[in-house]
């Protein structure tokens, strides 16, 4: 026990299991119906074995209980599947990205008056897209308590507060857990803040914008081991440290950048359409005349949950 007093009829979450204690038994062997701060106990009740060094965490009702062993158990077999062998057949690999779990936000929600803890539960629920959710891991009336912050610190949560402040010691608590407290009076901000949240999770959008080609006219060495390329600017320019791609009778045989470009004899940033020029590529050297060199940037756009 490191901090507070452990009694029979508790209920905990330790790990990937929950349960009440049956018995507290003593280094000495005998059973105890309390057990102090820095008193090593043996505790019976848990539901199953959980592993070693896990946190050993008393909460208010085992349906708080239940729901943070749940979903500890569901995040250990998400990282199990991230690190699983690659499907063997075109129908597992389906059945994976149907099975894939959306990255969640879990969030714990505490408010005045149980209207509107559960609208906000419930505009948190209709947040969620293929990517992305919400999760609410508990909801109540009142102010934010130390169990609260327990139960945020076991599954990572955000705590929001409606109209409602957390107590001095849910607040140290939440400090030393590295727990945020949000506190809100208008429910649109909340949800505002919760979508802008969510929508950071989301994977950028990536758009290409061509901005020229080039022809490979001759290749020649420069130093002992690299080579450039000398070419004609066919199509709109060519642009230094822009992204590039090299074809080869229409098959795209490498992809990367430019790390030279040079006129005449001249380091330059962009060379137009119609004019000839010396091309190097980063870490590439296997260049042929007649090749075509594609020439293009990527932005990566912000995603919203509404795009």
């Amino acid at each position: 026990v490191q901090r507070g007093t452990l009694n029979v009829g508790d209920i905990f979450v330790v790990g990937q299991e929950s349960g009440r204690v049956r018995a507290l038994i003593d280094d000495k062997g005998q059973q105890i119906k309390i057990a102090g701060p820095s008193s090593p106990v043996e505790v019976l009740g848990a539901g199953g074995v959980p592993g070693a060094g896990e946190i050993f965490t008393v909460v208010e009702n085992e349906a708080d209980a239940r729901e943070v062993a749940e979903y500890r158990s569901r995040k250990a077999r998400q990282k199990s599947s991230d690190i699983a062998p690659r499907a063997a057949s075109l129908d597992q690999m389906m059945n994976q990205l149907e099975t894939q779990e959306r990255a969640e936000i879990a969030i714990v929600v505490k408010g005045d008056v149980q209207g509107s803890v559960e609208a906000i539960a419930q505009a948190a629920a209709k947040l969620g897209t293929d990517e992305v959710s919400a999760r609410v891991i508990h909801t109540g009336v009142g102010g934010i308590t130390e169990s609260d912050i327990t139960l945020a610190a076991a599954s990572r949560a955000v705590v929001f507060g409606f109209n409602t402040r957390a107590n001095g010691q849910a607040r140290s608590m939440a400090e030393a857990e590295g727990i945020e407290i949000r506190y809100y009076n208008v429910i649109y901000d909340l949800v505002d803040d919760l979508k802008a949240a969510m929508a950071g999770m989301l994977s950028p959008e990536l758009r290409e914008t061509a901005l020229g080609t080039a022809e490979v006219l001759e290749v020649f060495k420069v130093g002992k081991a690299d080579k450039a390329a000398g070419g004609l600017v066919g199509t709109g320019l060519v642009r230094r440290g822009a992204k590039v791609r090299l074809i080869r009778d229409d098959i795209v045989i490498h992809e990367g950048e430019l790390s030279s470009l040079r006129r005449f004899k001249d380091e330059v940033k962009e060379v137009q359409s119609g004019q000839e020029c010396g091309m190097a590529f980063e870490n590439y050297k296997d260049l042929k005349p007649g090749d075509t060199i594609e020439c293009y940037e990527v932005e990566e756009i912000a995603r919203t949950l509404d795009s």
